[in-house]
């Protein structure tokens, strides 16, 4: 007999019940299957051609969707906009059918969407405007078709539960425009429902679908249509957005360097090499080589967003292989310091700026995957290394002197420091120089140490950063002390003999901005399509 503990047996009036419980669902189940079945089939023999109000419905051919006759696009009305301010007025919309549920053989309700917001549009027979035979058409429609409505707006008497627009189309015409398949290969529905949600369905001794992230990966596109993929993806968009003008409106340049390079950028195993035309290259990890270059360059203060590529990286559990880079290099007077202070007011500019615009699309991505609204101060905590060391070491937490943090570590100072300075945001700097790349600066009053910066949220790193090395012939000696040769990059080296100023910078990881913004628990969730050792499709 196995020692596990085991789950203490159901009563025998408590296993009734959820018998019942079982065989009512599943009778209802049935109940529905056959009324959809007796409307097809009632329907069945109504024929469009001896209809003589065809027009007003119907799959659009091909020719008509090529382009024929330019329209004015004012002609719709986005499913957004539906509201009591357009009651009993004509509109057009066109979205998505995201739910079909035919009544009888002369009425049927579909849902559409546009954009995550839907209204529901009624199809009923009536003399002389709407046939049978239109409603068959309707209720024979395959979800997540793309269709065109046209009707008049009315206010239902009772709220609509099932619809985001709190009105109601009466439909005079319904045209497809293009028609997806009669069996998804996986389920909106079920893609969209929360985990909370399938253990109370569980526990009521119900069964509920969950979609795994495989499953979800491999039918991406029709996974992003879902509430909270929807929003995520829209909160990763204001993130670029509001890092791109916060730089731009502090006299940042926004430059777009080369993914190939000659040599590495940051050295260790974690590289892209590859075979260029008999020279050997590799995927730039980062931006950081041609962002230097680039001050050098006269610039003075430049970023970039684009792609960075890393073989392995431990935040992720797996090893995720594609990123996107958020990347800033700027001239510094006398202090790395200066280069905190615009991680500071840009992050804390970041997120008052996802709060107060993105509030619906975090309701969506909190609706499918709770999470707590991120504490951060108005002037961002910092720490040396030391001192967060020194933390850890008051908890009974050892870390090696002039090592790196692992992720243990990192998540267990994150939740010390939310317990002492209540706030899930902050610096950490004054790095062992022996844990960052060659071309960080050491520290003026000890080489042990580096004028160098990590930044956490939710106890997980997001950004790191330093004052970089500007003399060549030092950042040669750092080179060869990393194991990288020096004559890879060579040109990155040389343009430093030619005059350059004191300078540092950072980058920074969108999806994980966006992941631990919005407490996920998966760095994929918040990769729109995903790129590791185990995956290049779709």
């Amino acid at each position: 007999m196995s020692s596990e503990s085991q789950e203490p047996p159901l009563s025998s009036e408590a296993q009734s019940k959820k018998a019942a419980k079982k065989e009512a669902a599943k009778q209802e189940k049935l109940r529905r299957k056959q009324e959809l079945a007796a409307a097809t089939a009632a329907a069945s023999n109504l024929s469009v051609e001896d209809d003589p109000l065809a027009v007003n419905y119907g799959f659009v051919p091909l020719i008509e969707i090529q382009s024929k006759t330019p329209v004015d696009v004012n002609e719709w009305t986005r499913v957004e906009a539906l509201d009591d301010s357009v009651a009993n007025k004509p509109v057009k919309i066109r979205g998505r059918a995201q739910t079909i549920r035919p009544v009888g053989k002369k009425m049927a309700f579909l849902v559409i969407r546009e954009n995550g917001f839907t209204v529901q549009c009624l199809v009923q027979a009536q003399p002389e405007a709407v046939s049978p035979q239109m409603v068959k058409f309707a209720a024979a429609l395959s979800r997540e078709s793309i269709v065109d409505v046209e009707g008049v707006i009315s206010i239902p008497a009772a709220p609509i539960k099932g619809a985001t627009q709190q009105v109601e189309i009466q439909v005079s015409k319904l045209y497809c425009v293009s028609k997806a398949v009669p069996t998804l290969p996986i389920n909106l529905e079920d893609a969209a429902r929360s985990e909370v949600e399938i253990e109370k369905a569980i526990q009521a001794g119900e069964q509920l679908v969950r979609v795994n992230q495989d499953t979800r990966l491999n039918f991406r596109v029709l996974d992003l249509r879902t509430p909270a993929n929807q929003g995520i993806f829209r909160i990763q968009s204001q993130v670029g957005n509001a890092f791109r003008q916060f730089l731009l409106a502090e006299s940042f340049v926004e430059i777009h360097t080369p993914k190939l390079i000659a040599g590495s950028s940051e050295g260790g195993a974690a590289v892209f090499r590859l075979d260029y035309k008999g020279q050997p290259a590799c995927l730039a990890q980062s931006p950081q080589l041609h962002k230097q270059m680039s001050i050098c360059a006269d610039f003075g203060r430049v970023f970039e967003i684009g792609p960075v590529f890393r073989a392995e990286d431990s935040f992720t559990h797996r090893h995720l292989c594609e990123f996107t880079g958020l990347d800033v290099e700027m001239e510094i007077k006398k202090h790395y310091f200066e280069v905190m202070d615009v991680v500071d007011r840009l992050f804390v500019t970041l997120f008052d700026s996802l709060n107060t615009n993105c509030k619906k699309d975090l309701e969506a991505v909190a609706n499918q995957y709770p999470f707590e609204p991120l504490k951060y101060l108005r002037n961002t905590l910092r720490l040396t290394y030391e001192e967060g060391i020194q933390m850890l070491k008051e908890v009974g937490v050892e870390i090696e002197p002039f090592g790196d943090l692992n992720t243990e570590a990192e998540r267990k100072l994150g939740q010390l420091v939310l317990e002492k300075y209540g706030t899930e945001f902050y610096i950490l700097h004054r790095y062992p120089l022996a844990v960052r790349p060659f071309y960080t600066m050491p520290c003026y009053d000890n080489s042990n140490y580096s004028n160098s910066f990590d930044v956490f949220i939710r106890g997980e790193e997001i950004i790191s950063g330093a004052q970089r090395v500007h003399v060549p012939e030092f950042l040669e000696q750092r080179a060869q002390a990393c194991g990288i040769e020096v004559k890879t990059i060579s040109t990155y080296i040389d343009s430093f003999r030619y005059g350059a100023p004191p300078h540092g910078g950072f980058g920074v990881g969108l999806e994980r901005v966006v992941m631990l913004f919005c407490g996920l628990n998966n760095i994929r969730k918040t990769s729109l399509y995903p790129r590791d050792p185990l995956r290049i499709a779709p």
